[in-house]
């Protein structure tokens, strides 16, 4: 391979990029500031749940392509092209990106950069931070101007990371140069043929934030029809189904439900429109905060839902929850509808019950005080009800007559519109769902 890569992050993103980019055949070395997470790395033990990544991780592990460190000068030294991938997350009390931590990989790598190289950033940024970090990177690198940014957004989905870093459906670089746009095409050669778009920097920060926001506005409008299908009672499965047959509209997320959650796109569409805020187009996007509105205006109308199941009140009764992650294949439980609802529930006096089969670790550390069981059963066992939040498939094919054999009640509120009405309610439950009589 021409080139030896790091990636500075070993998170989410990060983690996933140093694995595949070792996959792909390059010689990879990851860096995060955190020892002991270093430390599970290089025993390929892997910090999140993500499918398929830990084999891939051992893998590369064991060829000796891929190795950990916490040493940023054995980085610089090491690396041709350095891939940044940490986080951005929501600034507290504002709605606005915090990029502090991207500073502090460009303030602590460039110091040691001096020889030609590319640093590449891949996290979710507000427009203007590439161009602000360019400056930075000339600045304090030994290597001066040698030393360049690029910008190369992820697309990455939880539970497809590996998927989506092997087989992207595109592929966006933002560069300043000829030379930068060469290494990267090189870098992802090894792909095959993959749609890739060439852009300034501007447009290549604007692709990501973009993307997320049309994504939470399809989501959100399909549940702003649930909210009306509730008051007209129309059926939204039945819509959402009509609807995605229009080729123009398409059936993909536009799943009526408890709405989105997770690290991305709550906190983007908030940093995007806080951007514009700052940049005199604000009006642009001012849809965006309606969106943010509706998605959470759900998981209060679900913990109504599940109110009106139990008779208005859950004073002293027992509920199951099934379901913690934001979504399925993932123990990520950053902004999770499920466990909003399980703990304002638990708030207003219910005896909650909750199952994951991979976040459940994560879900006892934030809310100790709810109650845990090893598997949906367990949960359910003597429940007034049973609210699935996450829509995992061991839930989906839950069967109604096992389910109905331990609870106190065949009371079901399915928070996803995952499971089949007719069969559940032909079993004697009494299935409720967000937008449907």
């Amino acid at each position: 391979m021409p080139y030896r890569l790091t990636v500075l992050g070993t998170g989410y993103l990060g983690a996933t990029h140093a694995a595949c980019m070792a996959e792909l055949g390059f010689e990879v070395l990851g860096l995060d500031v955190d020892e002991s997470k270093i430390e599970r790395l290089r025993r390929g033990e892997l910090p999140i749940h993500e499918p398929g990544l830990e084999e891939v991780l051992r893998r590369n592990l064991d060829s000796g392509r891929l190795r950990f460190t916490t040493s940023y000068e054995e980085v610089a030294k090491f690396g041709d092209v350095h891939f940044v991938c940490v986080g951005t997350p929501q600034k507290k009390g504002e709605r606005a990106a915090d990029v502090s931590y991207l500073d502090a990989v460009v303030e602590s790598l460039a110091p040691h950069l001096d020889r030609e190289c590319l640093v590449v950033g891949k996290s979710t940024v507000p427009v203007g931070t590439a161009e602000r970090l360019a400056e930075k990177l000339v600045r304090l690198a030994p290597a001066g101007t040698q030393a360049e940014l690029a910008w190369n957004p992820e697309f990455l989905r939880e539970g497809f990371a590996v998927q989506d870093t092997l087989k992207p459906d595109r592929i966006v670089l933002g560069v300043a140069s000829e030379r930068a746009e060469k290494i990267l095409r090189d870098v992802y050669a090894p792909l095959g043929e993959v749609p890739i778009v060439v852009t300034d920097f501007p447009t290549a920060e604007l692709v990501k934030s973009a993307a997320n926001a049309f994504l939470a506005t399809k989501i959100s409008f399909i549940n702003a029809m649930a909210e009306v299908c509730e008051a007209a009672g129309g059926d939204v499965t039945q819509l959402s189904a009509a609807l995605s047959y229009d080729d123009r509209i398409g059936g993909r997320y536009l799943n009526p439900g408890l709405g989105f959650g997770g690290g991305c796109l709550p906190k983007d569409i908030r940093a995007f429109t806080a951007r514009a805020d700052e940049l005199g187009a604000g009006h642009a996007l001012a849809f965006l905060r309606e969106v943010d509105e509706i998605n959470l205006r759900r998981r209060a109308r679900m913990v109504g839902l599940a109110a009106e199941a139990l008779g208005g009140s859950f004073d002293g009764r027992r509920v199951a929850v099934l379901g913690a992650a934001f979504k399925p294949d993932s123990d990520d439980i950053r902004d999770s509808p499920a466990l909003y609802v399980a703990v304002k529930i638990a708030e207003q006096g219910g005896l909650v019950t909750l199952y994951d089969p991979a976040a459940l670790a994560n879900a006892r550390a934030a809310h100790p005080h709810l109650g845990y069981a090893g598997s949906a059963l367990e949960a359910a066992s003597g429940a007034e009800a049973v609210l699935l939040l996450t829509e995992w498939r061991e839930f989906v094919a839950l069967d109604p007559e096992d389910l109905g054999a331990v609870v106190a009640a065949r009371v079901i509120v399915d928070g996803r519109n995952a499971l089949d009405a007719e069969t559940w309610r032909g079993a004697g439950w009494d299935y409720r769902a967000l937008g449907r009589p």
